[in-house]
């Protein structure tokens, strides 16, 4: 069967790819490239064997969403294109919503048009904005979200539940995920943004390499084990295969409506922590300093993931020392190039 991958040149993207080929399953891998490079494709190939199809072109393009259609007919969808910054989304909102809900919106009505019914959507764990119990479980109040990029997310899980409503044959599941990280065992995929990183491991990553002199360590106050925030920090490995579990289990149950399942180990790893088992893993130092809080973060977020269990027979396998060994030896790689 064919699926169509949305973003599918990323970061979750690539290793996505991975374990969808592996499985036997056929990506149509969809990506405007804003945030990857073709290369990446490559590599998948060399971990696969096989070359995933490709077209270069945006979601908010109906044209281009309809001649994919046309000529691939896919199955299913696994909507991973988004931008993804928290920071950066509350510095460019119009920017985030157009991005992600209108693009959104064009790819549904095309599914529409082509009678695709069943769509996997990369959601997020900042749906539940600043959660009121820890661990989170799916049934947590949703949309008191705390920047633009959450509320894109929201916005888009509405959307979604409404055209499931609406359609009694539609099937949809949203992986609200927590933090990935790390990279395939390989070396030759990983996380590699485009400018200054937003996310913490690539940060630290480049640190560790020279690259970048030092990282901010936004507040220090917050009511945690070290002071520093605390997040779910997932294996991209472990997650990629969230989303095979997912599109599997609608191939195999008749299922319809909408469903929401956090992907996430269940532990908080605290900033500090995570810079402390990168140190161990890569024997180097990685500076820091304090900053000062960042608009829209919250202090801790870590999943209660037993939905995930029960539903995909999914669970998180990888630990923080192999995230950090694999980002490491990923960071090896792109310094080399």
């Amino acid at each position: 069967m064919k699926v169509l991958v949305t973003g599918g040149a990323g970061y979750i993207g690539t290793h996505c790819l991975v374990e969808l080929m592996q499985a036997g399953i056929e990506p149509v891998v969809l990506d405007n490239l804003s945030n990857a490079d073709p290369s990446a494709l490559a590599r998948v190939e060399q971990i696969t064997g096989q070359a995933p199809i490709f077209i270069e072109g945006d979601i908010r393009d109906h044209r281009v969403l309809e001649l994919t259609f046309q000529a691939h007919r896919p199955q299913a969808v696994l909507h991973l294109a988004g931008l993804k910054a928290v920071g950066e989304s509350v510095e460019k909102p119009l920017e985030y919503y157009d991005n992600n809900i209108a693009g959104t919106l064009q790819l549904l009505h095309t599914m529409r048009e082509y009678q695709c019914r069943q769509i996997v959507f990369s959601s997020s764990a900042t749906v539940y904005g600043d959660p009121q119990t820890l661990p989170i479980p799916e049934s947590a109040p949703i949309g008191g979200t705390t920047n633009p990029y959450g509320t894109s997310k929201y916005m888009i899980e509405r959307i979604l539940s409404d055209w499931a409503h609406a359609d009694p044959q539609a099937q949809v599941i949203a992986l609200r995920y927590f933090n990935p990280v790390g990279a395939h065992p390989s070396g030759l995929i990983g996380e590699d943004p485009k400018g200054l990183p937003n996310n913490l491991m690539p940060f630290i990553q480049k640190v560790a390499v020279g690259e970048l002199e030092q990282l901010s360590v936004f507040g220090d106050d917050y009511d945690t084990i070290d002071g520093t925030g605390v997040r779910d920090y997932l294996h991209v490995v472990d997650l990629a295969k969230g989303h095979l579990a997912a599109i599997q289990r609608m191939l195999r149950e008749s299922d319809t409506g909408f469903e929401a399942i956090n992907l996430g180990t269940g532990n908080g790893i605290s900033v500090l922590q995570m810079v402390n088992a990168f140190e161990r893993a890569s024997d180097q130092t990685v500076a820091y300093q304090i900053a000062p809080r960042r608009p829209g973060d919250i202090a801790a977020c870590y999943a209660d993931a037993s939905c995930a269990l029960d539903k995909l027979n999914w669970r998180a396998e990888l630990d923080l020392t192999q995230m950090c060994q694999d980002a490491w030896r990923w960071q090896q790689f792109i310094a080399g190039k």
